[in-house]
């Protein structure tokens, strides 16, 4: 049986948004979707709440996510809140957190709450595909905006002219070329020892979870937050008043 260590990284800083963890977006703070939807996992893979690690050096954000009903014993360390902190870094130290305390897990399951518009069914997907599979990471991807078959250049060095990026550039159609994808930032999970051991640019088993782009949002800019904003208040508005999610 598949059991996740769910970890929400929230670290106080932020540029393009300033404080957008807590930011309300729809009418509640950004990081309550995530914590939603940590709590949803949880009851369907009968975990403890302990199983639910909030990643934050922020005593306002720890106070926001405990109003959400998720307690926030953890406090990620100052040295990895910084800028140039890595996510592998944070989740190790929340593995050994959790270790520490007897928490048991067989795989990590990081939320970022950035990633607002993501459904339950993303996740309990990402992680039945991960237990069939048994990869290093399952990754949760959207269909690129550059394909490097056919829209994707390069710039020569020593011209400063423009070559295609893959391929012999001779494709005039999108379709007929190989599909690309990008992280969405929306789900991982990541295999344990395989996170120990090597940063996950190196895992060589990455199997892709796919989303549709409407709901792979990643909150950076000012804009994300508004494209977010309103596709959130379309449904909303849409959702018929006797309809359960």
């Amino acid at each position: 049986m598949i059991r996740p260590l769910i970890i929400i990284p929230a670290r106080g800083g932020s540029k393009g948004i300033p404080r957008k963890k807590i930011r309300p977006l729809a009418g509640r703070p950004l990081i309550a979707y995530s914590i939603d939807l940590a709590a949803a996992v949880a009851r369907r893979y009968s975990l403890p709440q302990e199983n639910i690690i909030l990643s934050t050096d922020d005593e306002e954000i720890a106070t926001v996510a405990e109003s959400c009903g998720l307690p926030v014993p953890y406090r990620r360390p100052a040295s990895l809140a910084t800028d140039t902190a890595g996510s592998r870094e944070m989740m190790i130290d929340a593995m050994d957190y959790a270790d520490s305390r007897g928490i048991t897990y067989n795989c990590i399951l990081l939320l970022q709450p950035t990633s607002p518009l993501r459904r339950e069914s993303d996740i309990t997907g990402s992680l039945e595909l991960y237990q069939s599979a048994g990869p290093d990471m399952v990754v949760s991807v959207k269909e690129a905006s550059a394909n490097p078959y056919y829209n994707c250049f390069e710039t020569n060095p020593d011209t400063g002219t423009l070559h295609i990026s893959k391929g012999n550039g001779t494709l005039t159609r999108r379709q007929d070329a190989p599909r690309a994808w990008e992280f969405n930032g929306a789900v991982y999970v990541i295999n344990p020892d395989s996170l120990r051991a090597m940063p996950m640019g190196l895992f060589p088993r990455r199997i892709p979870y796919e989303m549709p782009p409407e709901r792979s949002v990643d909150l950076d800019t000012p804009l994300d937050w508004a494209v977010a904003e309103t596709i959130m208040n379309h449904l909303s508005s849409s959702q018929p008043c006797n309809a359960t999610s």
